[in-house]
């Protein structure tokens, strides 16, 4: 199952150059990598990212992450992807840009 990271171009840009990361600020404040599934990815942009250009949306596979992925209850009980280790640039499966259209993130089409 892939799971999903949105990064804004200089947390992209940081761990392609470091191989790692701890994550964007949300994340180092929590102590843990915030993921969505692929039905809670685009609700996770409009909360957090609205508006937000030059987005990047990573795809991991959640069995490599092993038993450092928990699945905990946040937004509306719902169960989310935490990683509680740093992100490896190893881990990104594919990653491609997150664009806003009319102020809309435009998902690529495999996730709905």
């Amino acid at each position: 199952m892939l799971i999903y990271k949105i990064f804004r171009a200089d947390e992209w840009a940081a761990l392609t150059r470091d191989g790692q990361s701890a994550g964007a600020p949300v994340d180092l404040a929590d102590g843990f990598v915030h993921f969505s599934t692929a039905q809670q990815a685009a609700e996770t942009a409009a909360k957090h990212f609205a508006g937000a250009e030059g987005l990047v949306l990573l795809a991991c596979e959640a069995d490599v992450l092993a038993d450092a992925l928990k699945w905990e209850v946040s937004r509306g009980g719902a169960l989310f992807p935490h990683l509680y280790r740093e992100l490896r640039l190893s881990d990104v499966v594919w990653s491609q840009p997150l664009p806003l259209v009319d102020g809309v993130h435009q998902f690529p089409q495999e996730m709905t």
